[in-house]
Formats: C-alpha cells, sequence, structure tokens
C-alpha cells in the first residue's frame, strides 16, 4: 500500500536541490579553470585547492548527520539546518570569488579558506537534506516518487547554474558571478525550507551508543557499503567530467558557446528521462535501473573522445547519452539511501538515519573533489601550460590530448569499475516483496 505525500511537500523538499545541484556544479565547473587561467596557479597545485576543501567534509559529515540526529528543535530535527547552514553557504560563495586577483600567493590564499567554508557549510545543509526522505515517508514508492522530484529540479539547477554561470563570469567578472550564483542558492535554500514546513515525520529514537560506535555499525552494513561505494566512485566519474568542460571548449572545440550547449546537451535529455527512470524502478527495481543507467554513462562518456578531434556534434550527442545516464545514476541512489537507513532504523528500533546520511555526503563530496584533483593530474601530465586573464595561450599537443582523456576514457573507466561494487546490494527484492505484500 502506498502512502503519497502532499504535492507541495514533494516540490518543497525539491527545491533544496536547486542549492546542491548548483554548488555541486559550479564550483566544478569553474574553480580549476578560475585558479589556472585567471589567477596563473599552476595545474597540480590547483588541484589540491579545490580537492583539500571538499576532503575536509568527509570528516565533517558525519559529524553534521550526528548532530541533526540529536536535534530537538521545535521546528524539526532537520529543517532548521537548511535555512541556517544554506544562507551561509550562499554567503561564502560570493565571498569565494570576492578576493584579490594578486599577488598569486594571497589569491590561492583567499580561495583555499573560502571555499573551506563554503564546504563547512554546506555539511550541514546537505546532510540534513538529504537525510530527510527517510523520515518523511515510510513507503518504498513514494521515495522514489520524491527522488524524481529531486532529480528533475536537480537537472534545472545544473542547467541554470552550469549554463548561466559562466556567461556571468565572462560578461561581468568573477566577482559578480559569485554573488549571483549565492543568490541563486539562497532562493533553493528559502524554498526548501518553506515548502517542507508541517511536513509529515517518522524520527523514531535517536541511535545510543558514541559516534565511533554508530560509524562502526553503518560501515557493517553491506547493502550500503554497496550503494555508497558505487555513487562515490560515479561521483568521482562525474566530477572529472564537469572539471573538463571549460578545458575542452576552449581548447579542443575551440568555442566559448560550447560551453553552454555542451551543458544543454547534457542536462536537456536527463530532464526528459527521469521520469521513465522512475517508472523502471517501479517494474523492475532499482539496482536494475542503477546498472542500467550507468551503462548509459559509460557508452555517452566514451563517446566524448570524439572533443579531440574536434567532432562538435558527435561530442554534443555523447554528451546528451551522459545526461540520460546522469538521470537515473541519481534517481536510483537517492531513492536505495533511505531504503537502507530506514530498513536498519526497523530492524534496530534506532534511528541512525543522520549518520547513514553523512556518511554518504562525505562519500559524495570526496568523489565530487576527487574529479577536478584526477583532471588537474591528467593536465599536469599532459604538461598543461597556465596563464592569467590577460594573458593567450595555444597547449601543447599533449595537453590537448590529457584534456580529451581526462574528459572522456578516464571518467568511463571509473563508472565501468563503480559497477562492481553494485553486485553486493541485496536490499531491494526484499523491500519490494513486502511493499507489495
Amino acid at each position: 500500500m502506498t502512502t503519497e505525500l502532499p504535492a507541495r511537500v514533494r516540490r518543497g523538499y525539491a527545491l533544496g536541490s536547486v542549492a546542491t545541484g548548483t554548488f555541486g556544479t559550479v564550483p566544478g565547473l569553474l574553480l580549476l579553470p578560475y585558479l589556472t587561467d585567471t589567477i596563473g596557479v599552476g595545474a597540480a597545485l590547483a588541484g589540491v585547492l579545490v580537492f583539500a576543501p571538499k576532503a575536509w567534509d568527509v570528516v565533517l559529515n558525519p559529524i553534521a548527520g550526528r548532530i541533526s540526529d540529536r536535534s530537538t528543535h521545535p521546528a524539526g530535527r532537520r529543517r532548521p539546518f537548511l535555512v541556517r547552514a544554506g544562507l551561509t553557504l550562499a554567503v561564502l560563495f560570493a565571498v569565494l570569488f570576492a578576493g584579490p586577483s594578486e599577488p598569486r600567493v594571497l589569491a590561492a590564499a583567499w580561495v583555499a579558506v573560502a571555499f573551506l567554508g563554503c564546504a563547512s557549510a554546506y555539511a550541514f545543509f546537505q546532510v540534513p537534506y538529504v537525510a530527510m526522505p527517510a523520515e518523511l515517508t515510510l513507503d518504498y514508492e513514494e521515495r522514489t516518487r520524491l527522488m524524481t522530484w529531486r532529480v528533475v529540479v536537480l537537472a534545472l539547477a545544473i542547467l541554470v547554474s552550469g549554463a548561466t554561470a559562466p556567461l556571468v563570469a565572462d560578461q561581468l567578472g568573477h566577482r559578480a558571478m559569485g554573488v549571483y550564483v549565492g543568490a541563486v542558492i539562497a532562493l533553493g535554500v528559502l524554498g526548501a525550507w518553506w515548502g517542507t514546513r508541517g511536513a509529515p515525520e517518522h524520527p523514531g529514537e535517536a541511535a545510543p551508543g558514541t559516534f565511533a560506535d554508530q560509524l562502526r555499525l553503518v560501515a557493517s552494513n553491506a547493502d550500503f557499503r554497496a550503494v555508497l561505494l558505487t555513487f562515490m566512485v560515479q561521483a568521482a566519474a562525474i566530477g572529472t567530467v564537469l572539471a573538463g568542460v571549460a578545458y575542452v571548449a576552449d581548447d579542443l572545440l575551440d568555442s566559448a558557446a560550447a560551453h553552454t550547449f555542451l551543458f544543454l546537451a547534457f542536462v536537456g535529455p536527463a530532464l526528459l528521462v527521469t521520469p521513465l527512470w522512475e517508472r523502471y524502478a517501479h517494474t523492475r527495481g532499482k539496482r536494475s535501473g542503477y546498472a542500467f543507467s550507468s551503462a548509459f554513462l559509460i557508452v555517452g562518456m566514451t563517446t566524448l573522445l570524439t572533443a579531440h578531434a574536434g567532432w562538435t556534434t558527435l561530442t554534443y550527442v555523447a554528451a546528451a547519452l551522459v545526461g540520460i545516464g546522469y538521470a537515473g545514476a541519481q534517481v536510483f541512489p537517492m531513492a536505495m539511501l533511505p531504503d537502507v537507513a530506514a530498513d536498519d532504523a526497523q530492524r534496530s528500533g534506532a534511528n541512525r538515519i543522520g549518520v547513514f546520511t553523512g556518511v554518504w555526503t562525505a562519500g559524495e563530496t570526496l568523489g565530487l573533489a576527487m574529479g577536478p584533483g584526477i583532471f588537474a593530474i591528467a593536465l599536469t601530465v599532459g604538461g598543461y601550460v597556465s596563464s592569467t586573464g590577460d594573458e593567450t595561450v595555444t597547449q601543447p599537443d599533449g595537453a590537448r590530448l590529457a584534456i580529451a582523456l581526462g574528459f572522456s576514457l578516464v571518467p568511463a573507466v571509473l563508472t565501468a569499475l563503480s559497477l562492481v561494487a553494485l553486485r553486493g546490494y541485496r536490499l531491494d527484492d526484499r523491500l519490494r516483496s513486502a511493499d507489495v505484500a
């Protein structure tokens, strides 16, 4: 039997993906080229500066989950974190691109400190936000519907922020872009906070024991380990693709417009097929859908290698295939996570949902952070030449090949490897049978 949430709650919860999608996209898209091509930081150091603050979230996210698990705020266990941490993130994002461009050491330090602040605020927004579905509904099918709404909004957020932020940066500068993106994040935060007011909650009792005890129990859950590892490795693959978009547009396709068109090709199909992935989950299950959508990712990423030959149209087709796969590779694991957490709460009688989501978002953040780092390594190996904003550089053939490989075959291999871990997920069949009964 299915218990549906009010449509207002589904839409309101989904608006939080405006914040998560925007913050997940824009730094991965623009921060590395901002460091290498505006400030003039070397590719290897730029990769460290992008990776390190988000790697900090690997430590912070489980702590944020534990804190939100134990919250007793009258406005709800999770919602107050959304508005406080989310608005802090919006302000700090504007600060991120408001620093000096020289001297180079000071400019790089400004980015490192501001991005660390952004990552910290994001942890206390994202973890409670991701924890909410397991407490909003106990229904297997309803969680998939909730995630479908979320992924549609996520795709729109990626489209809007990914397509417009580079245009704002080009026309008005990076400072204006930071303010603009901060405002977009704030709108998503306020929408989620307002839209989920009065939503049902099934919080359960906070789990007893120390934080280390809870982490060990979460880590011992085989289904959770399987879906987390799959999602984390795929996040690294997607992060690598995102980090390469600006370099592909400028150095391989030689077109500023290609930046926007790549995003349109990527997100447009994702918007169309997301409801179809929901239907697939209903008939075939979430694990099967996750594997099938991952196959689209692998084929699309491999075909992105055509960018090296300057085959623009085929590159856009490849990006569309990646977008189709990406939609499913978000819907299914995001719906599987609350299944795992709720199943654990039902079996144990204790609420560890915040710890589950804290570890989950730590893995996702680490994966997305690894993407630019992996791409930066490829640039370094290929001999990429960094520059400041007033310089024009022709990249050597080795750097062009490194851009192409980092944008295509490297993430394709990562995605293929992730499917090995997915074989360990066994919860799907049991939950589907119980829901039908």
